[in-house]
């Protein structure tokens, strides 16, 4: 099986993320300026890379992320599979201290082993991974496309690097991330390692802008 690399970043921030409430896959946010900066000095950095596909999920915060990229032509396709893990009727909620300590809770269920558990309404992340396995095979699959970049989100983040690493779920939260954090893997269909981990030096450089105005990224 070919090489392939595989440029994976979690979409920019959103006023949800800002302001604490709850996203998972039934809330389709935009971006907010910050996170519209951050899609900027990404493409800004890694414009020349010459991706063969873009691969977003099916929610609005991600084709918004790489849309410089899409701009330039190249071929994209959104996947369900990458959607956010569903956290049920927590979503559109703002984490309150209680709710806080509840999804803690869960957390350290799914480090323990559990992660069949799902919160109330929601996806436990072996659903996660079972609707990721048929996203993950379409990309892997495609023999026309060493290089791509996959646009997708935190928790969802976390359960694919897993898969492509063949590390049990329970090991998902040592996949630390932010706003429009790069992991960088390459391999084969069957092995996977990590070039560049939860990286952000794209976000912390001063970069000259299309309109010759100068911007400084800000971080997460």
């Amino acid at each position: 099986m070919m090489s392939k690399k595989i440029y994976i970043i979690r979409h920019g921030q959103t006023d949800y993320n800002l302001k604490g409430i709850v996203q998972g896959s039934g809330v389709d946010s935009s971006l907010n300026d910050r996170g519209r900066e951050q899609a900027h000095n990404f493409f800004h950095h890694y414009k020349d890379v010459a991706f063969d596909k873009i691969y977003t999920s099916a929610l609005k915060r991600t084709s918004e992320s790489v849309e410089d990229f899409l701009v330039k032509g190249i071929l994209s396709e959104s996947l369900t599979g990458l959607n956010e893990i569903s956290w049920g009727a927590k979503e559109g909620q703002r984490i309150t201290p209680e709710e806080d300590a509840y999804y803690h809770w869960m957390l350290n269920q799914w480090q323990l082993g559990q992660t069949n558990e799902r919160i109330e309404g929601g996806e436990s992340p072996d659903d996660v991974s079972k609707r990721q396995e048929v996203a993950l095979k379409h990309i892997l699959n495609n023999r026309m496309e060493s290089t791509v970049l996959v646009c997708m989100h935190g928790r969802a983040m976390r359960i694919l690097l897993c898969k492509l690493l063949n590390y049990p779920l329970r090991c998902m939260d040592m996949f630390e991330h932010e706003n429009l954090c790069l992991y960088l893997v390459e391999g084969t269909g069957s092995s996977f390692s990590i070039r560049k981990y939860n990286d952000t030096t794209h976000l912390k450089e001063i970069h000259k802008s299309d309109d010759s105005r100068l911007i400084q990224a800000i971080t997460p």
